[in-house]
């Protein structure tokens, strides 16, 4: 496991969460490894680079620190003896303790390490060290393998920077946060299932994609095999035919919330459902006008019939007049609502569905309320021979013979009427239609049967003549065609009835799945702009990057901070006490995350955390310009914001003094800063991290460590900036400074250093 990268220091462990018997062999293994890579790019590219490895086993202990910028990490006596057998390891070998010889039971063939290679720490601990042999150093040939590497690269012809960029694509190295370049891809956004989202940080995956070229790519093809699946299975009505969330029988929801939620659901479209009503009564209407005599009383039902119609139609497309009604008197604004209040108030909506379809079955007899309800036909006892020309087809109440058919297909529309209204339960439809059935039966087989009868004798008069079979008298083939359509208007409302709560539980779900999309969407960018600064999370998600184009960004201007917290190296200790160190981490924990609610202030929005390092908080600023932007500028406006820098530096020794009054240690903070030009970019294929590198880095490195406790180190040119920015700097003198040779640095005055009066001022 990586625990982090520190410059050009590559730092993990083996044997975590869980303690592996062989994590020694392990170590060993992936050192000599590394060393083996390191030769091949070094013969491949012409690049001077070697490598030292320092492994020790022990105990740790782990955990995860700060608010912000995230970091696991690993603490112990044994951590820090394990750095320093890098420190004193020997270029392309692997630099092991007795506690990790012990371990290796034989694995490897070592040898004793020399006494001028280890340091000082080392030496004062006494204990002899060793050297693991590369069994594979003598077999491997390396020019032959960079040499056919190289021919195949186009080596000699390349630049050494574009010869090494090849060479590790040769690898199949994977390119931090690849799997999130492509927003727009089926597999990093189209998966609404959030375990799909967690997967795609899932580091087995980045580190089987990382170990074969094809990897990725065999990755993307089994992601979009998996997508289409699921929209497959998304679209498949066996799936929902299956589902568990309603009872078959009933159709209703098992879940008392949801059903309760369905039935009270807004609809919009009640307002279309009136309106096809009113043309079924329209139709009805016509036919009447069309086939009966139109007496008076007729007229008169028909008019209030079409009011009331039309007040239904006005409640119900009441918002589209809105414009009109806000022109007019204020009176009448409440108007438009009307429409809402329909659509959103179950109530209201069967009730006035139900008196639409009375209104509509009411109408599509009317006609046959001016008759009596049973009548002798005037035509079966009339000489038909000598008065056939003369007999008319008018009933008693003005009402033609030959519009009894006519009546029977007004009642077949009243049947229609009752399944335009989509949403209405099922029970209230099958309530309805049983109610039609009964009535229209009633009248054409009961109360005027005499008029299928009358209607018989007037079309075959002779009683020598054949006369029509059973199944084509007007009376029992309506009756029939009303049977008809009740079963099938029944069995469309049942399968309308379950596809309209089919269409409510999809869309819940989908509703659903969408929300827990957008959170893991939403949670994948936090957590990721809680690694990377906010202004280099959006080059990784929402952009079509290629994987190959890593992010790296120069600045020409960047004040970088390192604060630590020396006394802390003091503190620590692991015993029973403390809980084998726990309550140390728990301290520094409460440290780092008050120095990281600092950042959430907004005069400290410009301040990056880059990372800690022990108990060392590193910070920069003015690294949210844009790159070339500070060489346009003047040099005073460019570091302006070396000041912000200097006030959060102040800010962090008050954290720390309100820290020591509550938990009664005396700690004191050392500060290094310096400012100039820094390189800055993403780097790791696992847990990639931001970082910044430059000689401005390593400088306010040394500042730090070669500080004062209580005060603020800065190098000349630093201090010299500060002073044109009102600040006070005095020269503590030449220092020397490992790589560095003879620097004269200065400290800053500012209420962060404590201890007296200021020796010499700058300038």
């Amino acid at each position: 496991m990586r625990i982090k990268i520190l410059g050009d220091c590559y730092y993990c462990v083996s044997g975590l969460p869980l303690s592996l018997p062989d994590h020694a062999i392990n170590c060993v293994r992936m050192g000599l490894d590394m060393c083996r890579a390191i030769r091949k790019l070094r013969a491949a590219t012409g690049v001077d680079i070697n490598m030292r490895v320092g492994v020790h086993s022990g105990s740790v202990l782990c955990g995860v620190i700060g608010l912000q910028k995230w970091q696991y990490d690993v603490w112990s006596h044994d951590v820090t003896l394990a750095n320093h057998m890098e420190a004193g390891g020997v270029p392309g070998r692997v630099h092991i303790t007795g506690a990790t010889l012990a371990l290796l039971a034989g694995a490897y063939a070592v040898e004793d390490a020399a006494m001028e290679h280890r340091d000082p720490y080392l030496r004062e601990l006494g204990e002899p060290t060793y050297l693991v042999i590369d069994p594979r150093a003598e077999e491997e040939d390396e020019k032959g393998t960079a040499g056919g590497l190289l021919s195949s690269l186009e080596g000699p012809k390349m630049r050494p920077s574009l010869l090494m960029t090849r060479y590790l694509e040769s690898w199949g190295a994977a390119k931090p946060f690849a799997h999130l370049s492509h927003l727009e891809s089926p597999v990093s956004t189209s998966t609404p299932l959030p375990e799909k989202a967690l997967a795609s940080f899932s580091p087995q995956w980045s580190l089987d994609r990382s170990r074969t070229p094809r990897g990725l790519d065999d990755d993307l093809d089994t992601g979009d095999a998996k997508f289409f699946q699921v929209i497959e299975q998304l679209n498949s009505q066996k799936q929902w035919r299956q589902s568990k969330d309603f009872n078959p029988l009933t159709l209703y929801f098992r879940k008392k919330e949801l059903e309760k939620e369905y039935r009270l659901s807004a609809l919009p479209a009640f307002k279309y459902y009136a309106a096809c009503t009113f043309l079924v009564f329209l139709s009805n209407f016509i036919i009447q006008m069309l086939v009966t005599n139109r007496p008076p009383a007729l007229a008169i039902t028909y008019s209030i019939t079409f009011l009331l119609f039309l007040l239904l139609l006005f409640v119900c497309f009441s918002e589209h007049l809105t414009r009109c009604v806000l022109k007019g008197p204020k009176m009448l604004h409440w108007l438009p609502a009307l429409s809402g209040l329909v659509a959103t108030r179950p109530g209201l909506r069967v009730a006035l569905g139900t008196a639409t379809i009375l209104l509509v079955f009411v109408m599509a007899i009317p006609s046959l309320f001016f008759l009596p309800a049973a009548s002798n036909c005037p035509f079966g006892v009339l000489n038909v021979s000598s008065m056939a020309f003369n007999i008319s087809w008018e009933l008693p109440g003005s009402l033609p013979l030959i519009s009894v058919p006519y009546s029977m297909h007004c009642c077949v529309l009243g049947f229609l009427s009752c399944s335009l209204f989509l949403h209405m339960s099922f029970e209230l439809k099958l309530l309805l239609l049983l109610l039609w059935l009964g009535a229209s039966c009633s009248l054409f087989l009961h109360s005027h049967a005499w008029l299928s009868d009358c209607l018989i004798a007037r079309l075959y008069p002779d009683p020598s003549d054949s006369r029509p079979g059973v199944l084509k008298e007007p009376k029992l083939m309506g009756a029939i065609s009303f049977f008809i359509f009740f079963f099938t208007l029944l069995v469309l409302a049942r399968q309308n009835e379950y596809y309209c709560r089919l269409d409510f539980l999809w869309k819940k779900k989908l509703r659903q799945e969408q929300e827990e999309t957008e959170t893991m969407e939403n949670l994948t960018r936090l957590l990721l702009e809680n690694v990377l600064p906010a202004h280099v999370a959006p080059q990784f998600i929402g952009q079509n990057r290629r994987n190959e184009d890593l992010y790296h960004q120069s600045y020409e201007c960047v004040c970088v901070l390192f604060a630590s917290v020396p006394d802390f190296k003091e503190f620590y200790s692991e015993s029973n006490i403390n809980h084998e160190g726990l309550e140390c981490l728990r301290l520094l924990n409460e440290i780092i995350a008050d120095f990281d609610e600092l950042l959430s202030k907004p005069k400290f929005s410009g301040v990056e955390k880059i990372k800690t390092i022990g108990s060392t908080y590193m910070a920069a600023t003015g690294l949210n310009a844009t790159s070339g932007q500070d060489a346009q500028q003047d040099a005073e406006r460019s570091c302006s914001h070396l000041g912000t820098m200097v006030e959060f530096a102040v800010a962090l020794g008050s954290k720390l003094d309100v820290i020591n009054k509550h938990s009664f240690n005396n700690f004191r903070l050392r500060v290094g800063l310096n400012h100039g030009p820094v390189v800055a970019g993403v780097i790791g294929a696992q847990k990639p991290q931001y970082d910044i590198w430059g000689n401005t880095v390593n400088v306010a490195s040394r500042m730090e460590s070669t500080g004062v406790l209580g005060k603020i180190q800065v190098t000349e040119e630093t201090a010299r900036v500060l002073q044109s920015l009102g600040y006070t700097c005095y020269s503590r003198g030449i220092i020397k400074v490992k790589g560095k040779g003879q620097l004269c640095t200065y400290f800053l005055n500012t209420d962060l250093a404590r201890t007296g009066p200021p020796s010499a001022t700058l300038g």
